[in-house]
């Protein structure tokens, strides 16, 4: 199911590209910057009590504009962002709450998405939604504690997890967006967007005599980018 839903998303990415042999044909190709913040939990089962975990990302965005169909302009759009994921733990004596667990993960993660624009090209505003896969590469990791706790305070489960490291660098996943573009008729665009990023991938090992058997980040981001044309079609 994993593999079918990601192939799914690379075929439907593929087949959009090819569209500009139907509609009305561009060339335009812009590039910038990005930056945000990032709220990630980790899909942990057995579950491990969390709160969201908060981290900055920021990267570099290329997006290609290759037609407009009908009203939807269409674009392939690819970025290399440093994200700060991970997740945090609140420990618990009783109902009391004692201290925090977090630990950071640092992640390079490259989407390769669709987007599906409405509204004004240049020289106005544009709505768009973002889809498609993403991959991303662990650099490192840290463990920051809080407050006064000991091991004994904790489930077998979280004493494991505290002890291991992440055993799977490579992630991978789907990405969701929704979009604002406000653009300068010379060609300069400053975007705003929210997204759900799912991996399908675990940061852990997962076989049978493995403690979880799912441990998955869901990343919910809040950023913001400009970019600027530097070949654009001319109407």
């Amino acid at each position: 199911m994993k593999r079918f839903t990601f192939f799914t998303l690379l075929h439907i990415i593929f087949t959009l590209s090819a569209w500009g042999q139907v509609g009305d044909s561009r060339r335009d190709l812009a590039v910038g910057i990005n930056g945000g913040y990032a709220l990630n939990q980790v899909s942990f089962s057995p579950n491990i009590n969390q709160t969201m975990h908060g981290g900055i990302t920021i990267g570099g965005t290329v997006r290609y504009t290759c037609e407009k169909y009908f009203s939807m302009i269409c674009a392939l759009q690819g970025e290399i962002n440093f994200a700060q994921l991970g997740w945090t733990e609140e420990i618990l004596y009783g109902e009391n709450l004692t201290g925090t667990y977090k630990r950071d993960v640092n992640y390079i993660r490259i989407p390769m998405l669709v987007n599906l624009g409405f509204g004004k090209e240049r020289g106005g505003v544009k709505g768009y939604i973002l889809a498609g896969p993403h991959i991303g590469f662990c650099l490192g990791e840290k463990t920051k504690t809080s407050g006064e706790w000991s091991n004994s305070d904790l489930l077998t489960r979280q004493i494991t997890l505290h002890n291991t490291p992440v055993q799977t660098k490579f992630d991978y996943g789907i990405t969701l967006g929704l979009g604002m573009d406000v653009s300068t008729k010379k060609g300069h665009h400053f975007t705003l967007e929210g997204r759900y990023e799912l991996s399908l991938s675990n940061i852990l090992h997962s076989t049978k005599k493995d403690t979880f058997s799912r441990s998955a980040n869901n990343v919910i981001t809040v950023k913001v980018a400009y970019l600027f044309d530097i070949v654009k079609t001319r109407n």
